[in-house]
């Protein structure tokens, strides 16, 4: 990390670090001092939404640390699905596309914290000056279209018990504690499922020690076990993303 990024992103307030964002240290030094002087500090507040359909995309966000975004899609009568789940070895916004940017999905805070933004334009016109730098977003996009491609197949596919245990493994690797809220509502509107269905699958895993769940707040307990009544999903879309961005991913609480 050099002493120019510090000082730009750090300054004299409590902020959280650049490499607090796995995406953006994974940068290098040129192309950190490149966009440092372009992001701001920014509060993820949980239940926040970001953006809607139909909105355009001006702002790039990059979690922090435990924070996490959900990216749904929404029908007209109301129903959502979580497409894709962004914590702090991403970005959310302007990733992929030049120009004019409407939101497709509705990206909502899933777990509050700390953010990173930049404007969307700025962000495209450096992508323009550094080569590696467009490649690493490219390589992201790629990754973030990988996990929307395997949330189809999975949706269609397999068990919601099974879908919750991806989805929490995919929260617990995120959120870096092995404990993080989350309602029975929250978990039902992102499987796309009835909350009922939701309280029946999870009560079959605190039954199995797999997990714990009171007040709205999920534990972990059992994170290999975990991972075994998890459909293939949750795995396959990590080794994508670790062959595309090799060390990118947060690591597995311990």
């Amino acid at each position: 990390m050099t002493a120019h990024f510090v000082k730009k992103i750090v300054g004299e307030a409590a902020r959280p670090a650049p490499t607090a964002n796995r995406l953006l240290a994974a940068l290098g030094p040129a192309d950190r001092d490149l966009i440092a002087p372009h992001l701001s500090s920014f509060p993820l507040r949980r239940g926040e939404v970001l953006f809607e359909p139909g909105d355009e995309v001006d702002t790039t966000y990059f979690p922090c640390h435990r924070a996490m975004i959900s990216l749904r899609l929404a029908t007209r009568d109301g129903q959502e699905i979580e497409a894709a789940t962004v914590g702090r070895e991403g970005a959310l916004g302007g990733v992929v596309s030049a120009g004019h940017k409407p939101a497709f999905g509705r990206a909502v805070v899933q777990i509050p914290g700390d953010a990173f933004r930049i404007e969307t334009a700025r962000l495209e016109e450096l992508k323009g000056r550094s080569h590696a730098f467009s490649e690493l977003f490219a390589r992201y996009a790629d990754a973030l279209l990988a996990q929307v491609m395997q949330s189809v197949a999975c949706n269609a596919l397999h068990s919601i018990e099974e879908r919750c245990c991806r989805w929490l493994l995919a929260a617990h690797d995120r959120a870096g504690d092995h404990s993080f809220p989350m309602t029975q509502q929250d978990l039902a509107e992102m499987l796309g499922v009835q909350r009922t269905s939701v309280t029946a699958a999870s009560s079959k895993l605190q039954a199995q020690g797999l997990i714990s769940y009171r007040r709205g707040v999920v534990e972990v307990l059992d994170r290999e076990a975990l991972e075994r009544a998890a459909c293939e999903c949750y795995e396959a879309v990590e080794r994508h993303f670790e062959r595309l961005l090799p060390g990118v991913q947060p690591p597995k609480p311990g």
